[in-house]
């Protein structure tokens, strides 16, 4: 009878043993260890945030760090407009434009070679360099047309004047033998520019003094073309 009551008993305290042990099972399942392994996830959420905040302040300190580092892009940025700036100058006052009275000074000086010439001298007064296009519109007096050009005496290539710079002309005032008709003394002269078509005349035109006695000319009044030097405006007279 005792040995009865003990395996009762060991088999009373086994199913207990059962019992309880289904019971923490039923308690893990019922989220009683979820709970505790949730308050473990709970404190690594919570230090996710901290890191989140940290990595947060992390772009603050590179937006810190930014303006010194686009400073020198503003450096770099006000450098070309300072080229620009640069670059236009040059644009502004160095285009060429047509010589005419207003930019240049004109001078008539009688020639001792060849007789019965003179010889007209051009100087770029202004501040960018000017052309002279074709041969000078000479009027002496009231004359109403301008004497024809020697076309022996046309250059390759116009003549550009850099400030300061003279260009020349010859004008053959009348014939040496006499031939000549309807010769007379003028004491006035003017002189006018052409444009680049060479029919026209531009800008205002130029008045440079006459000898007192002024000088005699007739119908074989003529006038060479623009040259750059004064030999090469010598020259076609020296050949008439």
């Amino acid at each position: 009878m005792s040995s009865i009551r003990n395996s009762r008993t060991r088999l009373a305290g086994a199913a207990t043993t059962v019992v309880l042990a289904a019971l923490c099972l039923t308690a893990c399942n019922d989220g009683t260890g979820v709970n505790d392994e949730g308050a473990s996830a709970g404190a690594y959420t919570t230090a996710s945030p901290s890191a989140g905040a940290s990595a947060s302040k992390a772009p603050a300190a590179g937006t810190s760090s930014s303006p010194s580092a686009a400073q020198p892009a503003t450096t770099t940025d006000s450098k070309p407009a300072a080229d620009t700036k640069a670059a236009k100058d040059p644009a502004s006052t160095g285009k060429p434009t047509t010589c005419e009275g207003s930019n240049t000074k004109t001078v008539a000086a009688p020639l001792n070679r060849p007789l019965n010439h003179m010889l007209l001298t051009v100087t770029n007064t202004g501040s960018r360099p000017c052309f002279l296009y074709t041969y000078p519109a000479v009027r002496f007096g009231e004359a109403q047309a301008v004497p024809p050009v020697i076309e022996d005496s046309k250059p390759q290539a116009v003549v550009t004047l850099n400030p300061g710079e003279s260009g020349y002309a010859s004008v053959n005032l009348s014939a040496a033998d006499g031939s000549g008709s309807n010769g007379h003394t003028e004491k006035s002269l003017t002189v006018y520019f052409h444009g680049p078509s060479g029919n026209e005349s531009v800008g205002a035109g130029a008045h440079p003094s006459l000898p007192a006695q002024g000088v005699y000319i007739d119908d074989s009044l003529k006038v060479t073309y623009w040259q750059q030097s004064m030999d090469d405006a010598r020259v076609p007279v020296n050949r008439l």
